[in-house]
């Protein structure tokens, strides 16, 4: 009789439905997944490391580069750091923006999870439903900051600057008549809040839209209903967090739970899953859509009612404005030395983390007195997620491994950093 023995086979790094650089080895008993052994530190490009070796404000950009799809709320778990080894208070109008801005960056994150994960599994309209809308929020993104992509908005102290009051418009050209860029220009006549809301107008039909394709539908249920499930206590000695946590049922929150700048003020609630697979995950993905919506029109009207200052005033930590430095000799050497040199910060360490789109996202500080950090120590969320693929993969078809990828959400930007 023959000999009939399981055989390995590689899954990714280049395999579209891997979600970056992971490559997993798959030992099979014919289309059955009996182990899944990650390879990772393909994307490794030593982000804690370099950030050591730079000032404090030259920093802040290896943190967009990490997960590139969520990068505010990377900056802002880092500015969060390096304000408690300061000491400082934020002004209120930047606590508020920030906030505003995390949302956004949670829908962004969340839909492209949504078009990868439908594309992965056979729902192609989803991912040109969902850059359709993302589209959109990277404008704004470059409305603030100059970039859609690698922001540098979050400064330690508050925001770059204040919210634009124009919006940038589309101008004629061979593609587009003057008819069409009427109309695209239609809802950028006003300042970034005026197009912001009218998004947060527009989006829970989008919401709708996206439910009625997926969430009834009779071949997505079967490819995420009972996939990847993992128990609440599992997933707590896992270490997950976030969507990986609430998914399973356990309602764990840090907007809600260790409330940060004006969490305490937004009026939300935390969606839980019951069942613990992937179907429960993509509803509570899907639901926290609607809560960053609510939550943006909340900041929408407190930031028009309150003007004010958007970072603290101590030019020893955040450049003077550009007019007072042309016409003050101050002004221009607290600018000169502030780039050069950056801000010292007292000896010490610090650790901040923030609800990320993945999870908890931290990141640990310690000081020793000089313009550079001594240590840099980033725990992201999707690191610990990785270590729960394999026990959840054990006994699916390798079909199923594709789904259980898409459900974890992880970014190898961030995983290998």
């Amino acid at each position: 009789m023959a000999e009939i023995r399981n055989y390995t086979m590689n899954f990714g790094p280049q395999h579209p439905a891997a979600h970056g650089v992971l490559r997993l080895i798959l030992e099979m008993d014919g289309e059955v997944v009996q182990h899944a052994d990650a390879h990772i530190g393909m994307l490794h490009r030593a982000t804690e490391k370099l950030a050591e070796t730079r000032t404090y404000i030259q920093a802040l950009p290896y943190m967009d580069r990490m997960d590139y799809f969520s990068v505010m709320l990377n900056e802002h778990a880092y500015c969060m750091a390096v304000e408690r080894l300061l000491g400082i208070e934020v002004p209120v109008r930047a606590q508020y923006i920030r906030v505003m801005f995390d949302e956004i960056t949670r829908i962004l994150s969340h839909l492209l999870f949504l078009g990868a994960h439908g594309l992965d599994i056979g729902a192609m309209t989803m991912f040109l439903y969902t850059f359709r809308e993302r589209e959109d929020l990277l404008d704004m993104y470059e409305a603030v900051s100059g970039a859609r992509v690698h922001a540098a908005y979050y400064r330690p102290g508050g925001v770059y600057r204040d919210l634009p009051d124009v919006m940038p418009r589309y101008e004629k050209s061979k593609i587009h008549g003057a008819n069409a860029v009427a109309e695209m220009n239609d809802n950028r006549s006003g300042s970034l809040l005026d197009f912001i809301e009218d998004f947060t107008d527009r989006f829970p039909g989008h919401i709708d839209e996206y439910e009625t394709l997926l969430t009834d539908n009779r071949i997505w249920k079967q490819r995420t209903v009972g996939i990847g499930v993992l128990s609440p206590e599992r997933a707590i000695e896992l270490g997950f967090t976030g969507v990986m946590l609430r998914g399973s049922g356990v309602e764990w929150d840090l907007r809600k739970k260790q409330p940060y700048e004006a969490y305490d003020h937004m009026d939300f609630d935390i969606p839980v899953g019951v069942h613990g697979d992937t179907y429960d995950r993509y509803l509570v993905r899907v639901e926290e859509l609607r809560q960053s919506n609510r939550i943006i029109r909340q900041c929408i009207e407190w930031l028009r009612a309150n003007p004010g200052p958007v970072i603290v005033a101590n030019h020893k930590i955040a450049p003077p404005a550009r007019a007072d430095m042309k016409g003050s000799m101050e002004e221009l050497i607290h600018h000169f030395k502030l780039f050069t040199e950056g801000f010292r910060v007292p000896a010490g360490e610090a650790y901040a983390a923030v609800e990320h789109s993945k999870g908890e996202f931290g990141i640990y500080l310690i000081s020793d007195g000089a313009n550079k950090p001594y240590r840099v120590k980033v725990r992201g969320a999707g690191f610990n997620h990785l270590q729960g693929l394999d026990e959840m993969s054990r006994g699916h078809m390798i079909a199923d491994v594709v789904a259980i990828i898409g459900t974890l959400d992880f970014v190898f930007g961030e995983v290998d950093r």
